[in-house]
């Protein structure tokens, strides 16, 4: 299984019967009665193609001593402690109760991601119930029935990103970083991929667009399996006119939006260009991670200067990613050659990066004193909380009153915060505000 889901809540949420929905099959004892499960039970769970391992637990309990109580909390914490992400269950029907809410303190406290699932919401009276649940600070309540078998699909996407998330974090050895070298026509992208792998795979010559389609090659490079893809030139759209050529950047362009990692690569000998910068803009847009790669860097004269001018055009085109690495090569020669795996290695280390929902709200309680967020309708818009959704590339949801919109500006004050207190360069960063609504508030 390529992940581990924990489902933790008070006694009589629902936990047992969700366990039993999951791996198709009565493996769980159900009953009304309060606190039937008392071990951790495991199964093979399923939901579409999604396949994962599931853990059923105790009804959490506030023992800490040796009764049996405190036993099946142990066995809780044991449960989490093994899972990939936590279901963290609630009765709909029952609302909030303050033992949800003290669990929820708890649960925060984790460096495990938190999914907060609404149970038994089998009608509309049990969604009235849904606001209330953002006071637990764990995001959005995903509502669904258990027993019906409602809501699986929004349970699904929910899940969906952990099996992308989990792999390269466990195992990153066994499978391949996706990495594209992407560029204007006869930057040297070719010539710098027959270098990286020490043979001449690919057909490299002075013609510009010797290479159509997009290569790829498997490669290793310290004990990290990499798929190294070559792709096509991308000249700007008004200078393509051929068929051929046409179809040919169009798989490029599918190559960015596939790869995981992103190598620009820049011909020194006409230093950098603005279809350079619009490629650069795309690799962003994609959410890919970047690293620039200036080739031909033998044959510059000023480098000092080519440097500063490459740095500065990326700066002032793409404010929305700091940092990007700028690697000086000669595909050529090799020189330069060392310093590039690393950086792309580095990048999707940072484009997987996770931060615990503790140290992300510490850190907005720091940021939204030193700089509060502005005026809305005339009173101060109210940022409650903030947690990670996902990596590959870092997102954020950002709960917030439903008083008015959070500007642009205020979002990319958030963003370089996050970027420069948890050192996080040259990877997209992406916040979406969210706001609840209120159940009680009249429709117009």
């Amino acid at each position: 299984m390529s992940f581990t889901v924990a489902i933790i809540g008070r006694p009589n949420v629902g936990k047992s019967t969700l366990f039993n929905r999951l791996v198709g099959k009565r493996l769980a004892l159900v009953d009304d009665t309060p606190g039937v499960t008392r071990d951790r039970r495991e199964g093979d769970a399923r939901i579409g193609s999604l396949k994962f391992k599931v853990i059923d637990t105790a009804g959490l309990e506030e023992a800490f001593d040796d009764s049996l109580e405190g036993r099946m909390r142990r066995q809780t914490e044991m449960a989490l402690e093994e899972a990939d992400v936590a279901l963290m269950l609630f009765d709909a029907r029952a609302g909030i109760t303050p033992l949800d809410s003290h669990f929820a303190n708890w649960l925060r406290k984790s460096d495990v991601p938190v999914i907060l699932v609404a149970n038994k919401c089998e009608g509309k009276q049990a969604e009235s119930e849904l606001f209330p649940a953002y006071k637990l600070g764990l995001g959005d309540p995903l509502p669904l029935s258990a027993e019906h078998g409602d809501g699986m699909g929004e349970l699904f996407d929910a899940l969906l990103p952990y099996e992308r998330e989990i792999e390269p974090e466990i195992a990153a050895k066994d499978r391949p970083l996706a990495l594209a070298i992407v560029g204007r026509p006869n930057a040297g992208k070719s010539t710098l991929v027959n270098k990286i792998i020490g043979e001449e795979r690919l057909l490299t010559g002075p013609e510009a667009g010797v290479t159509r389609d997009a290569i790829s090659v498997e490669w290793e490079f310290d004990g990290q399996k990499i798929k190294l893809v070559d792709t096509a030139g991308i000249r700007r759209r008004a200078r393509v006119q051929q068929k051929l050529e046409k179809l040919s950047v169009a798989d490029s362009l599918r190559v960015i939006k596939m790869a995981e990692v992103v190598v620009l690569v820049v011909d020194a000998d006409v230093s950098f260009e603005k279809q350079d910068l619009t490629i650069a803009a795309h690799v962003i847009e994609e959410g890919r991670g970047l690293v620039v790669a200036v080739n031909k860097w033998d044959v510059v004269k000023d480098r000092q200067a080519m440097l500063k001018q490459i740095r500065e055009k990326l700066e002032i085109s793409l404010p929305q990613v700091r940092g990007v690495p700028v690697v000086t090569l000669s595909a050529l020669t090799g020189r330069g050659l060392e310093k590039l795996l690393p950086q792309v290695i580095e990048v999707y280390r940072l484009w997987n990066k996770r931060i615990s929902t503790s140290q992300l709200n510490r850190w907005l309680e720091h940021m939204l004193e030193k700089h509060p967020p502005p005026m809305a309708k005339g009173r101060r818009l109210k940022i409650r909380y903030m947690t990670q959704v996902k990596s590959r590339p870092p997102t954020f949801s950002l709960f917030m009153s439903s008083r008015g919109e959070l500007p642009e500006s205020y979002i990319r004050y958030l963003i370089n915060g996050l970027r420069e207190d948890f050192n996080m360069p040259a990877v997209p960063i992406r916040i979406s505000p969210r706001t609840g609504k209120n159940p009680y508030a009249k429709d117009t």
